[in-house]
């Protein structure tokens, strides 16, 4: 059975659910690699120390934002649970050393749903969402990543979804400026310690990235990035780097496949 790899997908907006041009983009990726037999997701937008395993069933979405098309509140995407999946990541983490939780009531927010809805539009594939840990600090959440790491051997896809420059207060929906130095820089900077397998500059980025909180005034949309390399970093699995760019001004679109 070949393996899914380990990703993180900038999620962007939620409008990205409606966009056909960057959800193609989503599309042709999905379908260059090995479809997983289920997928485990960690979002920027659930944020839970202990680490929780969410709803292991089909639930309601959360539309956790406001002022959008009415359109975008009516998706769904009715992906089934996944109980033993759920169970298994409860074992990992406790056999790794780290707190775990579940919340059963917990649905899909829009960090996993919005881009799904276009890499596995027929929502077949069964879910499971784990909370982010980020009071654990980015050395747990990164040790959460490699605790994952064995799920890859039965073909679960671990997602990480956040968004690499994210600065909300910048944001330039009409696209009338060029993409600020400092975004291009940070972006750069993560390729770079991603390229050259420098995990520990990555965890210690507030130290070690140009200007982080110019780039994220909160972690939380970078912190995902740590799960997914703390999961390929098991196998050594080498980064690439399938859509890249930026899109509102400063608001990074690139996504990273390991493996």
């Amino acid at each position: 059975m070949d393996k899914p790899p380990v990703i993180f997908v900038a999620h962007g907006a939620p409008t990205l659910a409606l966009d056909p041009n960057k959800g193609k983009d989503l599309s042709r990726w999905a379908a260059g690699f090995a479809r997983p037999s289920a997928i485990v997701a960690v979002s920027a937008h659930w944020e839970h120390d202990p680490a929780m395993t969410g709803t292991e069933e089909n639930r309601e979405l959360i539309y956790d934002f406001y002022g959008f098309p009415a359109e975008l509140y009516r998706l769904q995407y009715a992906a089934p649970g996944a109980p033993e999946l759920a169970a298994e990541v409860r074992t990992l983490l406790k056999r790794s050393g780290q707190p775990v939780g579940a919340d059963p009531a917990r649905g899909f927010d829009h960090g996993v749903w919005v881009p799904l809805i276009h890499m596995y539009p027929e929502a077949e594939i069964p879910m499971l969402q784990l909370s982010l840990p980020s009071g654990a600090g980015a050395r747990a959440i990164h040790d959460l990543g490699r605790a994952l790491a064995p799920l890859r051997d039965r073909g679960v896809l671990v997602m990480a979804s956040g968004v690499l420059v994210h600065n909300l207060s910048t944001i330039d929906y009409r696209e009338r400026e060029p993409t600020p130095d400092w975004a291009v820089e940070f972006d750069a900077w993560v390729t770079g310690r991603l390229e050259n397998d420098d995990h520990d500059s990555l965890i210690d980025y507030e130290r070690c990235a140009p200007d982080f909180r110019q780039s994220h005034p909160t972690p939380e949309h970078f912190t995902p990035l740590l799960v997914a390399a703390g999961a390929a970093s098991v196998g050594g699995l080498e980064p690439r780097f399938p859509i890249t760019g930026f899109e509102f001004g400063s608001l990074s679109r690139r996504c990273v496949q390991f493996g």
